[in-house]
């Protein structure tokens, strides 16, 4: 969601690329919460550190704490910024997936999406 969010909101002032600590799929309700908001992730992949740890980062934003506490060293030592967003996925282990905890967190990754943008 985020990097579909910086992709939408930066356009082409940033070059914005995701992934998590392990590769995952992306989650179906992922894709239709942002269809909601006119933002097509369809394309996207869940892609882990793997997949990107030999390009070159200025800035690294982690959105849960797993990530800022188990991030490996990148090259270019680049700028690493925490922001948390709750995962939502959580309710999935008890109840099945919600949408509108993907809603929920959408829109706080385009808060965070939108404050980076005007900061950088």
């Amino acid at each position: 969601m985020a990097e579909g969010w910086l992709r939408r909101l930066g356009g082409d002032r940033f070059l914005a690329r995701s992934a998590g600590l392990r590769a995952t799929h992306l989650h179906p309700l992922a894709t239709a919460a942002m269809q909601e908001a006119d933002v097509d992730i369809a394309r996207q992949r869940g892609k882990g550190l793997d997949a990107v740890k030999r390009e070159r980062f200025d800035l690294i934003v982690t959105l849960c704490e797993e990530s800022a506490e188990s991030l490996p060293e990148l090259p270019g030592s680049p700028t690493v910024r925490h922001h948390p967003v709750d995962d939502p996925t959580w309710i999935e282990c008890e109840f099945g997936a919600d949408l509108d905890e993907f809603r929920k967190a959408r829109d706080v990754i385009k808060t965070i999406a939108e404050r980076l943008i005007k900061d950088l």
